[in-house]
């Protein structure tokens, strides 16, 4: 028998890469407008230009990075109005995914919401934006995954990795010190099997903070 093809090492390494900058981007490690090269991506992470290239040509596509004629690449600056916009997918969005995982959500997943969201209160306590951000995702994330709809949450996720800039931004701008406050109300709401009550306070914990950057 003929041995199955296994990916080269410059795939394997282009995927590493892809992965490691997607989440640094989602998660607000880097700021808006943030320039980049790939010769120093490429030395940042010890990789040789090619996966660098590929890397970044997967990110610009969706919107996580901006590409100029001249070949300079940078986080995006979003505009109000493209804030808005992307506001209003999480807005259509992420209710109708809570919705769809209600049905699914034991007390197992609201146990291990209610952890995840003693985590995020954490990093409001230090100050850390970067964790906040991060365990911001993973509490809707978490929820999202048991409403079975891969479609949807990658939609999802593409609108956060759009935002992830502008989010740090905007924790910078209202220097929180507590949690998101909606999170309690969609814990409560799983807890009753209120679906009414979930896409409310999901509709209002994805939108409340963007009006203060696109206002």
């Amino acid at each position: 028998m003929l041995a199955q093809p296994r990916p080269t090492d410059t795939t394997a390494t282009h995927e590493r890469l892809y992965r490691a900058l997607r989440a640094q981007v989602m998660h607000g490690e880097m700021a808006p407008g943030q320039a980049l090269t790939l010769r120093g991506l490429a030395k940042t992470f010890g990789v040789s230009m090619t996966p660098a290239r590929e890397a970044v040509r997967r990110l610009v596509a969706e919107g996580a990075f901006s590409l100029s004629s001249s070949g300079r690449v940078a986080t995006p600056e979003l505009s109000a109005d493209r804030i808005e916009e992307l506001a209003a997918l999480r807005a259509l969005l992420e209710p109708e995914l809570a919705s769809r995982a209600l049905p699914r959500a034991h007390f197992a997943l609201i146990d291990r919401l209610a952890a995840i969201n003693a985590a995020n209160a954490e990093a409001v306590v230090k100050q850390d934006a970067v964790a906040y951000i991060r365990t911001n995702l993973e509490f809707h994330r978490t929820l999202y995954l048991r409403a079975q709809a891969p479609a949807m949450l990658a939609m999802t996720e593409t609108v956060w990795l759009q935002l992830g800039p502008t989010m740090r931004a905007l924790y910078a701008r209202l220097q929180r010190r507590e949690p998101p406050q909606h999170h309690r109300a969609i814990l409560a709401a799983l807890r009753a099997g209120d679906d009414p009550g979930l896409r409310l306070a999901i509709r209002t914990d994805v939108t409340q903070g963007l009006r203060h950057l696109a206002g």
